[in-house]
């Protein structure tokens, strides 16, 4: 039984290929052929935008008198998505790239720019070397420098990579772990310095000032309006204490045995033990 699937053919003892007919086709035969669009355009007639990689059914024909360095140029035939407008390109094989005919325009491709502006870069550098020695010379050294701060810039990378990694993760989290503490610790020990600076009237070394009842007027009223100014003192000092040990309370939970005496001196009535 024979292959279902033959891949050989059988050629008989006296086939001669010589004496097969050959077709006879014109110079500017199309032939159909399935693509992808290379770059994406816009119809000139509908103003559509067609984008890179559209797939056509699209008509191949060599262009007639066109060549580069021995390679054929190719003319691609297809039709707009929307308005079935004729669309042509070609190929361009010096820029290794395609070229936009007739019927649409190619769109602004920044990197295309930044190529040329390359090419015509070393266009003009080569033309400037071609008959002057020095220019040649001052160019290859002007490299050789950039080689080196390139290679001066990438050692300085490494050697910061390295001693980045002698530093681990962990190491990391126990120094701002042990900041935070610090900070904290550094705080508390600020409020209860404050706490402490301050004198109130429930303390031990209040001192209270006894007052001559044969002093003239001026001195009672000045010692009237000192003891107002002292009592607003004081009632702004009660008032900063009650802010830090309340602020202290809801970051620790929990007060030390001075601080609540402290609380009960400045509050009798309220904290009254029953």
């Amino acid at each position: 039984m024979g292959e279902r699937k033959v891949l050989n053919k059988y050629y008989p003892p006296d086939f001669d290929p010589s004496k097969l007919p050959r077709r006879r086709q014109p110079k500017n035969h199309q032939i159909k052929v399935r693509m992808m669009l290379p770059m994406s355009i816009r119809c000139n007639t509908c103003g559509n935008y067609i984008y890179k990689g559209t797939k056509f059914n699209s008509r191949k024909e060599d262009v007639i008198g066109e060549t580069y360095l021995g390679i054929q140029i190719f003319r691609f035939y297809f039709k707009c998505t929307k308005c079935s407008a004729e669309l042509t390109i070609k190929t361009d094989p010096q820029n290794s790239d395609y070229v936009v005919e007739s019927g649409a325009t190619r769109n602004f491709e920044p990197w295309r720019g930044e190529d040329e502006e390359v090419e015509k870069e070393k266009k003009k550098r080569d033309a400037e070397e071609m008959g002057d020695a020095m220019k040649s010379l001052e160019n290859r050294t002007l490299d050789s420098k950039r080689e080196m701060d390139i290679l001066a810039a990438l050692d300085e990378m490494k050697s910061m990579k390295s001693r980045h990694a002698t530093v681990s993760v962990d190491a990391m989290l126990e120094a701002l772990q042990r900041t935070a503490q610090e900070k904290e610790k550094k705080l508390e020990e600020e409020d209860e310095a404050l706490i402490r600076s301050i004198v109130f009237q429930g303390s031990r070394i209040f001192v209270q000032r006894i007052h001559d009842e044969d002093e003239d007027v001026d001195d009672d009223n000045n010692l009237n309006l000192l003891s107002t100014d002292t009592g607003a003192q004081n009632d702004s000092k009660k008032q900063l204490v009650v802010l830090v040990l309340v602020r202290k309370v809801t970051l620790s939970s929990h007060l030390h045995q001075s601080e609540f005496l402290l609380l009960k001196s400045l509050f009798p009535l309220q904290m009254q033990v029953k």
